[in-house]
């Protein structure tokens, strides 16, 4: 079994060369001379798993969520002001 290594910058590039410019892996991994598998595990280390992703989003979706709230307490307040005011303006004179 070959153990052999590459350097931080050749596998930058050949992850770049997957992940920027588009190229398949099989194609990749072929031209450079790596295993298919080396090179997916360079990929799978530079790009984010979905675990953070779905963090992110549900972060996101938290803070909309809170905005939407305080903005519909302000409809509703001004709802109500404009409720009593027409309650007011509706009533018969003395």
């Amino acid at each position: 079994m070959s153990s052999q290594r590459f350097t931080p910058e050749f596998k930058e590039e050949a992850v770049r060369q997957v992940v920027e410019r588009g190229y398949s892996v099989a194609e990749v991994s072929a031209r450079l001379g790596v295993s298919t598998h080396s090179l997916y595990k360079w990929v799978k280390a530079v790009t984010p798993d979905k675990t953070e992703k779905q963090a992110a989003d549900l972060l996101e979706a938290k803070s909309e969520i809170l905005r939407l709230r305080a903005q519909m307490r302000r409809v509703e307040e001004e709802r109500d002001i404009l409720k009593k005011a027409a309650r007011y303006f509706a009533r018969e004179p003395e």
